[in-house]
């Protein structure tokens, strides 16, 4: 798998293809509903509701363009390999070295990543990181405010 990858857990894929079917089959229809509807208010040209509905549109065929792409390109990650390393898809338990505080992190593809949901990408510092490392060992994470080190405690699903 090359760093360019777009890496998609099984969850990620199935959420990205149901908001593209419903894109396609529900977003499409309302908005094309808008503009019928707008078009019998009279001039197109003076009609803001015609131009609501147009950019509306515009959105929504550029973000069905971009998700037919991230499924036709998109490698899945298989389940982590029960070897006990940490891959995409792993549910990692660290303790930081020099705090002792104890967090755990699902490692995950770019576009499924949201640090708020202790979701890390894979391409991020701290998945780069830990990507291959077993429990017990001691990784160091070169991170923009400086080096920080934590013991992986535990690799599961």
């Amino acid at each position: 798998m090359a760093k360019q990858d777009i890496v998609l857990t099984p969850k990620g894929l199935k959420k990205l293809t149901a908001e593209l079917e419903d894109l396609k089959s529900g977003a499409r229809k309302r908005v094309a509903h808008r503009i019928r509807e707008a078009k019998q208010f009279g001039e197109i040209g003076e009609n803001s509701e015609h131009e609501d509905a147009k950019s509306e549109q515009a959105q929504i065929e550029g973000r069905i363009e971009t998700l037919q792409y991230i499924l036709h390109n998109a490698v899945i990650a298989d389940a982590p390999h029960r070897d006990g390393k940490v891959a995409v898809g792993s549910l990692v338990r660290l303790r930081d070295v020099a705090s002792g505080e104890e967090t755990e992190y699902h490692i995950v593809g770019v576009l499924e990543a949201d640090p708020t949901e202790h979701r890390v990408s894979n391409q991020s510092p701290l998945g780069e990181a830990l990507i291959g490392h077993s429990a017990g060992e001691t990784v160091k994470v070169e991170a923009p405010g400086g080096t920080q080190g934590y013991v992986i405690l535990s690799v599961g699903e």
